[in-house]
């Protein structure tokens, strides 16, 4: 979930409600490999590649509806456990919420490598990585437990609640 210096790198760049965010395709253009949240000096640029066009078309659903869930191509995730997680965090409804804790043990792991592994998520919003929180707040997002990331997954869960 790094923010990316080089406009470049994305296939599009969208306009949200939580802010512009980077979308970057596979090579081929056959999957989602990032969603990179940017700063207000990127413009947004539209693709013509239909995975970009699609991805812009549900990201737009889940905006009006936030029970529209994505279907969409993704990338491999970068580990093996990440993989794991992100099975994990699909199965998560639209509404709801886990902790660090209780998703730690339907992983068989502990709460801090659920943390790590959240933070380097290439693909959130999409892959609902702000669906987990701490046992006592909202715990961190992106790395951050403070200031705009932390503004956005409240933002976001607080979208999915209704």
């Amino acid at each position: 979930m790094a923010i990316s210096k080089d406009p470049k790198q994305f296939t599009a760049v969208v306009r949200t409600p939580i802010g512009k965010l980077g979308i970057a395709l596979s090579d081929d253009a056959g999957q989602l490999v990032s969603v990179d949240f940017l700063g207000d000096k990127y413009d947004a640029r539209s693709s013509r590649i239909p995975l970009a066009v699609e991805i812009r078309n549900q990201l737009d659903a889940y905006f009006r509806d936030s029970a529209f869930e994505f279907d969409l191509p993704l990338g491999p995730a970068p580990t093996k456990f990440q993989d794991r997680l992100r099975s994990q965090l699909l199965a998560i409804p639209a509404g709801s919420v886990d902790t660090y804790g209780g998703l730690a043990g339907k992983m068989g792991s502990a709460p801090r490598a659920v943390g790590v592994a959240l933070r380097s998520n290439p693909i959130p919003v999409i892959v609902p990585c702000h669906r987990i929180v701490a046992a006592s707040g909202i715990g961190g997002f992106s790395g951050k437990t403070r200031g705009r990331m932390i503004n956005v997954k409240q933002w976001l869960l607080d979208h999915e609640r209704g």
